[in-house]
Order: structure tokens, then C-alpha cells, then sequence
């Protein structure tokens, strides 16, 4: 029996040496595919042995992946585990590592935002400001190592973690804790997709299905309004007594879309594009197709 292939601590530590660089060919088509697979270089030379394995390896860590750089480390360290159990025979399909990947990064991305740009960073910056106002030159000094320290130190710790947590799930393959993981993971990512979506994919139409003119004592008459403050107080008065502001009550697309059902389209385009990208069309494609409907339907009035 061959002895087992394992990453010994210097591997391991040039894969966090490398993590640094993880946004350093960033993307729009995969966004941090490019810096993980660099990352994790060293450890494929490792685990595997022909040139064919290491080139299966890097091209299934050329997808997508997209998360805050610090936290990339856990989901990182859990990777290095997974690819070490099947580098020594583990069933470990490409999908399963994939899959623990994507359900990861959107929940830690939540995480890594608020922690280090809104409260480690401000607190470190200010306390270096506050000495380099006074002409010490220890401020910026101050700053660069304890925010270096703290970043590096997390990356290392973080990803330790991922690892031997990593390990730890991939002992008992038998027991299905690896497909329990996956669902999990598949359907957590499901489900930051579908907040993503609400939050960022917007659709407006822009042209009106009706038009009523409305009775004389339905809207403001702004031209009998006194001048001054007292006009504008009045007119305050009547919009707050539920008058309308134009003599016309128009209706557009989009708000009979809203009050049946909100969000439909920016949905109905999101299994569009996930339809087309099943069809193996090419991401780049889907953005350039994108805009140009965009700016087509800008230029007719419909959006």
C-alpha cells in the first residue's frame, strides 16, 4: 500500500503566502478564480504527481469564486483538505469541492465587510492618524504593521482552521457527512443567491399603460397657490390630504408588475441567464448581450 500523500505545514504555508495575492488578477467573468488557483499551486504540485492530474486540478479550481479576501482563508484551508483525501484515493468529485466552495463564500463575505473595512481598518487608521497629525512619522508606521499583522496572522489562523476542519469531515466518507455538507452547502448557496438577486438585479419599465385626468378638486392647483412660504406651506397641506400633484393619474408598467408580483423580472432574468450559461454560453457573451438590450431599451422609452 502507498504511503499517504499529506501537506506538511511548509506546503500549507505557501498556499497562505500566495492567498495574499488573491485579488491579484481579478476578473468579471470569474472574479478571484485566477488568484485561488494561484494560490493553491503549491499544493497541487504536491498532492499530485502527473501533469495531467495537476492540469485537472487547476481547471476545476478555474471557476467562479468571489468572496472578501480575508475570508477566503477558512474556505481555503477546508479546499487543501479535500484535495488531500483525493489525492489519496477519497470519492471526492469535482462538484462536491465546488460545491463547499460557493456555499461558503457568500455567508463568510457578509462576514468579512463589516469586520475588517468598518471596524478593524477605521480603528487602526485612526489611531495612526491621530499620532501622524502631530508630525510622528510612527503613525503610518504603526498602521502598515499592526493592520499586516492582524490581516496575515488571520489568514494563517483561519486557514488552519478550514484545514483540520476540512480533514475532519473527509475522514468518514462512508457516513455521508460529505454529501450531507454538499446539500448544505448547495443549498445555502441558493439561498444567498436568491438575497443577491432581490438586492442587486433591477428592472424598470419606463412606459405608462394609463393615463386618467382627474376631477377638479382631485389636485393640486398650483398656479392659484400664493407666493412665498405660504404657498409652499399650503401645498404641503393638500399633498399631505391625498392630493395629487399633477391633474393626471398615470400608470406605468412597472407598477402593476410591483403590485403583482415585486421582483419578477430581475428573477425571470436571473434563470434567463443561468438557463443560457447551462447552454454552455459564454459569461461574456451574457454581459455583452446585456447591455446592449439595456441600452437599446434606454434609447425606445421601454426601460
Amino acid at each position: 500500500m502507498s504511503e499517504k500523500i499529506q501537506l506538511s505545514v511548509a506546503d500549507r504555508k505557501k498556499v497562505w503566502w500566495r492567498s495574499t495575492f488573491l485579488q491579484g488578477s481579478w476578473n468579471y467573468e470569474r472574479m478571484q478564480n485566477l488568484g485561488w488557483a494561484y494560490a493553491l499551486i503549491p499544493a497541487i504540485k504536491k498532492l499530485y504527481t502527473t501533469k495531467e492530474e495537476q492540469a485537472a486540478a487547476l481547471e476545476r479550481h478555474m471557476e467562479f469564486f468571489n468572496t472578501h479576501p480575508y475570508v477566503a482563508a477558512p474556505i481555503m484551508g477546508v479546499t487543501l483538505a479535500f484535495e488531500e483525501e483525493k489525492a489519496n484515493g477519497a470519492e471526492i468529485d469535482d462538484a462536491a469541492i465546488q460545491g463547499v466552495k460557493i456555499g461558503m463564500m457568500g455567508p463568510l463575505a457578509g462576514i468579512g465587510d463589516p469586520v475588517f473595512w468598518f471596524t478593524v481598518r477605521p480603528i487602526l487608521g485612526a489611531l495612526g492618524a491621530s499620532l501622524a497629525v502631530s508630525g510622528n512619522i510612527m503613525g503610518p508606521i504603526l498602521f502598515f504593521v499592526l493592520w499586516n499583522a492582524i490581516r496575515m496572522a488571520f489568514l494563517w489562523y483561519t486557514q488552519e482552521f478550514g484545514y483540520k476542519a476540512g480533514s475532519e469531515i473527509t475522514k468518514d466518507m462512508s457516513g455521508g457527512i460529505l454529501q450531507d455538507v454538499t446539500k448544505g452547502a448547495s443549498i445555502l448557496g441558493m439561498f444567498i443567491l436568491a438575497a443577491l438577486v432581490q438586492r442587486w438585479v433591477s428592472i424598470n419599465f419606463a412606459f405608462n399603460v394609463s393615463s386618467v385626468q382627474l376631477d377638479e378638486k382631485a389636485y393640486i392647483h398650483w398656479d392659484e397657490l400664493p407666493e412665498g412660504g405660504e404657498g409652499i406651506r399650503q401645498a404641503f397641506e393638500q399633498v399631505g390630504q391625498g392630493l395629487s400633484q399633477t391633474p393626471e393619474k398615470v400608470t406605468t408598467f412597472q407598477q402593476n408588475l410591483d403590485s403583482l408580483i415585486p421582483g419578477l423580472m430581475g428573477l425571470l432574468l436571473t434563470f434567463l441567464c443561468m438557463w443560457l450559461l447551462k447552454k454552455k454560453v459564454s459569461p461574456i457573451t451574457i454581459i455583452i448581450a446585456l447591455f446592449i438590450v439595456g441600452i437599446a431599451a434606454r434609447f425606445f422609452g421601454i426601460m
